[in-house]
């Protein structure tokens, strides 16, 4: 606010605005501390050795370090594991039911044409096993994310499923952003 004295009246004089906060130029340049600036640091980082990481001895060095998360790093991972004392949460029964069985991917497969529609027949039988398997872990685990919500999977879940329905060539992982 700003007061001026103009032939003896007081003008009052209104700066809208002036306490609002200002946009971060942090948007507008590079991102060193977000995970988007990650997704393209990580390509070029030297990958740490498994051993440095994992702890069920499944788990295979990915392409990005941001992938290279082990089950024993996720609580809820735990949890799953604890009951049956087991190694990797690729040991569990519960794993290999829903998220390998084909029989259980290609029921799940048509609840996911119920919601998203009809897709192309080109699509490869593998891909689509591959997409839903990761889609039961993530809701055996986490239950439900939400749209445009990801998680790192584990090395180990992502390359028992790749096992299972292998391709030639894979994307990772990749925040909605990154499209």
């Amino acid at each position: 606010m700003e007061f001026k004295h103009v032939d003896d009246e007081m003008e009052f004089r209104v700066s809208p605005y002036q306490f609002e906060p200002t946009r971060s130029t942090l948007g507008d340049t590079d991102d060193s501390g977000t995970d988007s600036s990650e997704s393209s640091s990580d390509d070029d980082a030297e990958l740490r050795p498994v051993e440095e990481w994992c702890s069920c001895g499944h788990c295979e060095n990915m392409p990005t370090d941001r992938e290279n998360v082990c089950c024993k790093q996720f609580p809820l991972c735990m949890e799953k594991m604890e009951p049956n004392t087991l190694k990797c949460v690729t040991h569990h029964e519960a794993f290999r039911v829903n998220c390998l069985n084909t029989d259980v991917l290609e029921l799940a497969f048509y609840d996911y044409l119920d919601i998203h529609g009809h897709i192309g027949d080109e699509e490869p039988v593998h891909e689509l096993y591959r997409h839903i398997g990761y889609r039961r872990f993530v809701r055996w685990i986490w239950h439900r994310l939400g749209k445009r919500n990801r998680k790192v999977l584990p090395s180990c879940v992502v390359n028992s499923i790749r096992q299972a329905f292998p391709s030639q060539e894979y994307c990772g992982f990749k925040y909605p952003r990154d499209y």
